[in-house]
């Protein structure tokens, strides 16, 4: 469903309908200049009863393009925004916090990757714009600076704590530090061609992310996926959820306590499912095997009984390390109230997926929006309502049992016939959503001649990372890692 409205209208408009209890998911900007001479800024907002998706759009002015900012009645807008002003230099008139957001020091200003009129291979002058972290002042009061280059293999943020003790007062996150243009290199391809830059954009969401671009390209092109396909997505998906899960389980309570038991064995168990996706896929990443019209083979009946196997013994295994590492008094006392997010925090973010509903937010396009084949599995909500790291904790032992379910019923759904169908390219946008181990993607797809115009995935990080500001502050220092992991949040899916 698609509305045009005023500029001068947009942002009342977006408010009172989000006041109204429809969660805005996504906020891009296209650049029409060459067919009307303007930019276009578009919301969706998610119909929920409907299972639909409303899309409202504006027109600014090519010359001067700004609009007045939704981030000033709506938080969860806050960062689209800013990434609009940066990439496309629409200016959110207004908006509570105009500094850059993916733009670091380096980037000279006035410069916006997502005109047109920008080429991919433009090499940018070095500058040094500085930009203004936030500081508190006080008797005994301290900043500390983290990263962005840290002492392991994550990729870099920065993150600035100001704390009197080791209590921390304030924390803010920078990212944005290795930008990798997909967006732009996007234009121009076809679909299949535009699949492999989709399912890198990070590494541990690959099948979630190719899904969700592969339902935007066939709903432009008003496929019919097979149903054998439909049912293989949702196994390829459910086993994406199930390998980081078990790592995230491990990570949390072995990595961010101490508990090395449980990283250890965690970890090795994992390897298991990696392991199966190099056997069937060729690769570690449950990649290469969803394709636009649906996936490329059929699993032959031994190589289900060998997914229903791993998948089984796997989860099995990990839900007795947790039943052991629940016994841990210490291990209990360092999750429970710690980075809590309150219900209403996380509504007015726009938080999504596991952290979302571990506040209580029923929030899940598995049930809003349905896609695959899920409406035919046995799947339920997962919940949660006291918000903190052990809140999320338990969700993500609590979703393995789910999944294991939905797996093991996907294997055995509509056996046979075709899992893959041409499709006939139109001149059209089109959305994908998938309810990713992460959380909730979006993506959007303007196609032109059979090649992406426009093409915005919007990966669940992108939504959360903000989140940090609200879960640090009334902590301890040396919770923040518990924080962090139990967010799990990637850094490359949020710097496109």
């Amino acid at each position: 469903m698609h509305c045009q409205v005023e500029s001068v209208e947009f942002a009342t408009l977006v408010g009172k309908l989000i006041e109204s209890g429809l969660p805005l998911s996504l906020v891009y900007a296209t650049d029409d200049r060459a067919q009307k001479n303007t930019f276009s800024v578009h919301a969706v907002l998610s119909l929920e009863e409907e299972a639909q998706w409303l899309v409202l759009s504006t027109s600014v002015s090519s010359e001067s393009p700004s609009y007045p900012s939704i981030t000033a009645s709506v938080m969860a807008a806050h960062w689209y925004e800013r990434y609009l002003q940066d990439m496309f230099g629409i200016t959110p008139e207004g908006h509570p916090d105009p500094r850059r957001l993916v733009h670091h020091e380096n980037i000279p200003e006035e410069t916006h990757p997502l005109r047109k009129d920008f080429a991919w291979n433009t090499k940018l002058d070095h500058a040094q714009v500085p930009y203004p972290m936030h500081h508190v002042e006080g008797d005994g009061v301290y900043e500390i600076p983290v990263g962005p280059i840290h002492a392991g293999i994550i990729e870099p943020g920065h993150f600035r704590f100001n704390v009197a003790g080791e209590r921390i007062i304030t924390l803010e996150g920078k990212l944005f530090f290795t930008h990798k243009g997909v967006e732009k290199l996007l234009e121009g391809k076809t679909p299949e061609e535009a699949l492999a830059f989709i399912e890198r954009l990070s590494g541990d969401m690959a099948a979630s992310h190719a899904l969700a671009f592969c339902q935007a390209v066939e709903k432009i092109s008003e496929t019919k996926v097979p149903e054998r396909a439909q049912a293989l997505r949702v196994a390829l998906c459910e086993l994406e959820r199930l390998t980081m899960h078990i790592h995230d389980l491990a990570n949390i309570a072995g990595m961010g306590t101490g508990y090395s038991l449980m990283a250890a064995n965690g970890f090795r168990v994992k390897e298991r499912l990696v392991r199966l996706s190099e056997s069937l896929l060729g690769n570690r990443f449950w990649r290469g095997a969803i394709v636009p019209g649906g996936v490329t083979r059929d699993w032959t009946e031994g190589e289900c009984d060998l997914v229903s196997e791993t998948a089984t013994a796997a989860v099995k295994e990990m839900q007795d390390l947790v039943a052991m590492a629940m016994q841990s008094d210490g291990l209990r006392e360092r999750l429970e109230t710690t980075g809590v997010l309150k219900h209403e925090t996380a509504i007015a973010y726009g938080a999504v997926g596991l952290p979302a509903r571990a506040s209580g937010v029923m929030r899940d396009v598995r049930a809003s929006h349905p896609y695959a084949a899920y409406q035919e599995l046995p799947w339920k909500l997962v919940t949660a309502m006291d918000g903190d790291v052990y809140a999320r904790y338990r969700c993500r032992v609590d979703e393995l049992a789910v999944s294991l379910e939905v797996l093991l019923a996907a294997l055995k759904l509509n056996r046979g016939g075709v899992v893959c169908t041409g499709l006939s390219y139109k001149d059209g946008s089109g959305i994908g959503a998938v309810e990713s181990w992460r959380g909730e993607i979006l993506t959007v797809v303007h196609l032109k001649n059979g090649k992406i115009e426009r093409c915005m995935p919007r990966d669940p990080s992108f939504c959360n990372w903000a989140l940090f500001g609200e879960l640090g502050p009334g902590n301890i220092v040396p919770d923040f890692p518990l924080c962090n992991k139990s967010l799990n949040l990637s850094y490359s899916g949020t710097d496109m």
